[in-house]
């Protein structure tokens, strides 16, 4: 089996620029995800990061977890559970407005770091569009500028705790599914594992690194590359000892953002026949609202059958 990528984002720097770039591209290519080292983002404000979220889950989250497994009396079930995922999760919104002040419980220290990391984390996703861009031949900004819509992106994080679960092989951390966004920043736990993701038919563990940055491209990225990087299925699976800390961040198109194969992307002989919809992302996000741990290719064909009402416009380059 071939190695999970981990690439060395320092390397960009200097002589290896040229491999790493391809290995970034083989990467979107044929696994949809990569763990990135060397990311510019400062191992202490991850660390405060890990230790705050890991304190607000004890402090705040824990005993209503517990209260909701007892009250569905999840601990006893005989048969798998399809219908609901073993994780305790609340959801901080970044662009266009912020939430933060809002969500009740967080300490000041928290909201402040939180702040913070996602603003290391917005710089880090838009050189990642840059650098995605370089490698699909596409102008630089071509991809900030396709999710800009008129507000700019969307941006939010998922704060998720996977307590130690005593069926998961009846009920999965998270139900396999592909994100429906754009390009997604993962700061996972380095000790406790769980996220797997498909590839070949088969399951694949991404390993748990000390202050890695784990990507994956969301559905978002498959229209626009007209399918030449690919969403990839994934899943979390609940461990009976151990809580694994997730924090995934998702920079995503503005809600009324157009989305459509970038044409540079399209072969002149297939623009009359190309498989990718063209829709609004706010569209796309309606349906998948229901669909979310089915396959994408039916959600596809669904905005498929209402582009005729859309749009688009050339994206102009800034």
């Amino acid at each position: 089996m071939e190695a999970f990528p981990v690439i060395d984002l320092s390397k960009l720097n200097g002589e290896e620029r040229k491999p790493t770039m391809e290995m970034i591209n083989d990467a979107c290519e044929n696994w949809g995800f990569f763990e990135l080292v060397n990311h510019g983002i400062s191992h202490d404000l991850l660390d405060t990061v890990e230790r705050l979220t890991k304190e607000h889950y004890r402090k705040c989250m824990e005993q209503r977890f517990k209260e909701m497994v007892a009250s569905k009396g999840l601990e006893a079930v005989q048969s798998e559970i399809d219908d609901l995922d073993w994780e305790s999760t609340f959801f901080l919104r970044h662009l266009p407005e912020s939430n933060l002040a809002e969500i009740p419980d967080l300490e000041d220290d928290y909201r402040k770091t939180m702040k913070e990391f996602a603003t290391e984390l917005e710089k880090l996703a838009e050189q990642l569009l840059d650098l995605l861009c370089e490698n699909l031949g596409l102008e630089k900004g071509y991809l900030k500028k396709a999710f800009y819509g008129s507000k700019g992106p969307t941006f939010g994080t998922k704060v998720s705790n996977y307590p130690p679960c005593p069926k998961p092989d009846l009920i999965k951390g998270l139900r396999a599914h592909t994100d429906a966004g754009g390009i997604i920043l993962l700061f996972q736990d380095d000790k406790v594992s769980g996220l797997q993701l498909l590839k070949d038919g088969q399951w694949i563990d991404v390993p748990p690194m000390n202050h890695s940055i784990v990507i994956n491209l969301g559905d978002q990225l498959e229209v626009i590359t007209n399918g030449k990087y690919k969403s990839v299925m994934h899943r979390v699976i609940a461990q009976t000892d151990g809580t694994r800390m997730s924090i995934a961040s998702f920079y995503n198109p503005g809600s009324d953002a157009v989305i459509y194969p970038a044409s540079a992307l399209v072969e002149k002989e297939a623009e009359e026949s190309q498989i990718y919809p063209k829709f609004v992302f706010e569209d796309y996000m309606k349906l998948y609202a229901g669909l979310k741990f089915q396959a994408k290719e039916p959600r596809f064909e669904a905005m498929k059958a209402m582009e005729s009402t859309i749009t688009r416009g050339p994206i102009a380059i800034a």
